[in-house]
């Protein structure tokens, strides 16, 4: 398994594959294709023009396998600290149920160690199983769920401290070890 940030030159990729999310997001939210027949994503673009935004490419076999938007998010206020979120992440059917989700998650929580939050819609209840099992590993049960009124749905909050140093660059050729 690799994990790749994604380029700019690899954009249409990653919104052929945002599509592919976006329909199988679409039995637990009630967005319609436009009248092209897409879905969209218009935050695409700031994952290569905002500061904050890291875009990556989940591949198994040296195979486009799923992908995981990230964010840093600053706090206003004193402290100025910030934290990292899993804005969208996607792991193709094919690919499910082999651990390359799980592994996937493990890799980005310790490439930017600090605050975490991972959100799911109440709707989605297979997101809630996958994120509570793999964070709870993770964390060894170290992290905390709670609401906010701007979400509908639970939130896991909690801070990594890497496992180990990722290899210089933006690839890990081999991440079989890691479980």
């Amino acid at each position: 398994m690799e994990i790749i940030q994604a380029t700019l030159a690899q954009r249409d990729a990653m919104q052929s594959l945002l599509e592919l999310y976006q329909y199988d997001f679409s039995e637990f939210e009630s967005e319609d294709v436009n009248e092209d027949g897409v879905y969209g994503y218009k935050y695409l673009d700031y994952y290569w023009t905002v500061p904050g935004h890291f875009p990556f490419f989940i591949k198994a076999d040296g195979k486009l396998a799923g992908f995981a938007l990230v964010r840093e998010i600053a706090l206003e206020g004193l402290h100025r600290s910030s934290y990292f979120k899993i804005n969208e992440f996607f792991i193709l059917k094919k690919y499910r149920k082999e651990g390359i989700g799980k592994r996937a998650a493990c890799y980005l929580f310790d490439l930017y160690p600090g605050n975490w939050e991972v959100a799911e819609l109440e709707t989605n209840l297979p997101a809630q199983r996958f994120w509570r099992q793999v964070i709870s590993s993770y964390t060894q049960g170290n992290y905390a769920e709670i609401r906010k009124d701007e979400w509908d749905g639970p939130i896991q909050q909690f801070t990594t401290t890497p496992c180990f140093s990722p290899r210089t660059g933006t690839t890990l050729a081999n991440f079989e070890s890691y479980v």
